[in-house]
């Protein structure tokens, strides 16, 4: 898939999101890169399919302005566990929804427990 078709597919994801989550997303980019670093990637066993950096929404103050909160999706890992566009979709979806749990300021544990 080309990174045009992908980043659409991200697009969309966003688009799909619940009005309540979407309301609240601020000063937050969310960018498509192929892989990770390998700095980043070594800072984790297995294969990253995204990945959250910046203060969580609940540790932001108003008194201080933070730079942009970054979502990573990495499509070329992505497209390593998908073997179909269907299944790239429903990946693309399920990451970026795990991502923005971490901006909303839960845990890895937290996400898992809620099946991200």
């Amino acid at each position: 898939m080309n990174r045009i078709q992908f980043t659409q597919l991200v697009d969309e994801a966003l688009a799909r999101l619940p009005k309540i989550f979407k309301d609240k997303l601020e000063n937050l980019a969310v960018i498509v890169e192929d892989y990770p670093d390998e700095e980043t990637q070594g800072d984790f066993s297995g294969l990253i399919l995204g990945l959250f950096r910046g203060v969580p929404r609940t540790r932001q103050s108003s008194s201080w302005a933070a730079p942009p909160s970054q979502i990573y999706i990495y499509q070329k890992n992505i497209e390593a566990i998908c073997r179909s566009d269907e299944e790239i979709t429903r990946q693309i979806q399920k990451t970026l929804e795990h991502e923005i749990g971490h901006y909303f300021g839960l845990s890895e544990r937290d996400l898992r427990r809620r099946g991200y």
